[in-house]
């Protein structure tokens, strides 16, 4: 099972839309999701690691994937 770490802050449109994409990828690959707020320490220390600018951030198996829209296309590409 492949492990993805999406930051995300409350009031962020492109936030709710990485969400949608994760759950249309977990249907069909084996994903596990977890979602911390940028808002919290954590949150606020792996985005710094990431070096992103602004959210959502993901991380796929602990290393930095993307930030901002989260393509789905790209997504599945790196899940074969």
């Amino acid at each position: 099972m492949r492990e993805a770490t999406l930051l995300t802050r409350g009031d962020c449109n492109l936030c709710e839309k990485a969400k949608s994409v994760l759950a249309r990828v977990g249907e069909t690959h084996e994903l596990n999701v977890r979602e911390i707020s940028l808002e919290t320490e954590e949150g606020k220390q792996l985005g710094l690691e990431a070096g992103a600018p602004f959210p959502p951030v993901l991380f796929l198996d602990g290393k930095p994937f993307s930030y901002g829209r989260l393509s789905e296309r790209r997504l599945r590409k790196a899940l074969r």
